[in-house]
């Protein structure tokens, strides 16, 4: 598989074009940003950490009969994925109240929220990712109403599985986002990344944040703690 042009640059990957049409190679860089990339630094191992990491958790999900973008790993830094069209929203879901659901609704951190909380957010650095809803993306031509039920079908999907998993791994997942995209034939397909950048992990005695809280926070440990939810899943890295 050839590496050919850069395709898009984000906070900490880039895409590259291949050889193959429907190939991409995703590169997973040691940056690491936060308040929409405010706060930037330079994590050692942090990429390659995060690339073996949602390789894993991807892998699982596949196992579990849902679709994903990841089709191997190829280096340290490096997986081949399919290439998607991707849907420019985020499907975000929330077991424990966190973060800005906090802020905005004055609700206790910690509390259990059962049913989970689904939300839909815009995916729009410059306005610093708006929530939207179902009217919103179908009005805006964004996704379909059958794509926007499946996106939400999959995200609960992807929470059974995962939720089952951090918990025999010690430990809750708190809230997490996914991002999906349209394949070749048409079909809805969990792409993007799952790492800790991306969701919250608390460790279920301690209640330690084990997740990019701990940049955004100034907590320290950053890497290391990643590389002990990988461990704790049976990840060795």
């Amino acid at each position: 598989m050839e590496k050919r042009d850069e395709l898009y640059r984000g906070k900490a990957k880039t895409v590259y074009h291949t050889d193959d049409s429907d190939k991409l190679i995703l590169l997973f860089r040691n940056d690491t940003s936060a308040f929409d990339g405010e706060k930037i630094e330079q994590l050692d191992r942090k990429g390659e950490v995060n690339n073996k990491f949602n390789h894993f958790i991807m892998t699982k999900l596949e196992e579990a009969g849902i679709a994903t973008q990841v089709e191997s790993l190829l280096s340290d830094t490096e997986s081949l994925v399919k290439k998607l069209d991707m849907i420019p929203v985020e499907c975000v879901v929330r077991n424990v109240a966190a973060g800005s659901l906090v802020r905005r609704l004055g609700v206790e951190e910690g509390q259990l929220l059962n049913p989970p909380v689904f939300e839909f957010f815009l995916k729009n650095d410059a306005l610093h990712d708006p929530m939207v809803n179902d009217y919103h993306i179908e009005s805006f031509g964004w996704a379909t109403a059958a794509q926007v039920a499946r996106m939400k079908e999959l995200t609960f999907a992807v929470n059974d599985v995962l939720k089952a998993l951090f918990d025999q791994g010690g430990m809750i997942l708190v809230d997490y986002k996914l991002e999906f995209g349209v394949d070749s034939a048409g079909n809805i397909v969990l792409g993007d990344e799952f790492t800790p950048d991306g969701c919250r992990l608390w460790d279920k005695e301690t209640r330690k944040k084990m997740d990019k809280d701990r940049f955004r926070q100034g907590l320290g440990s950053v890497v290391e703690t990643y590389i002990e939810v990988a461990e704790r899943l049976g990840l060795k890295l």
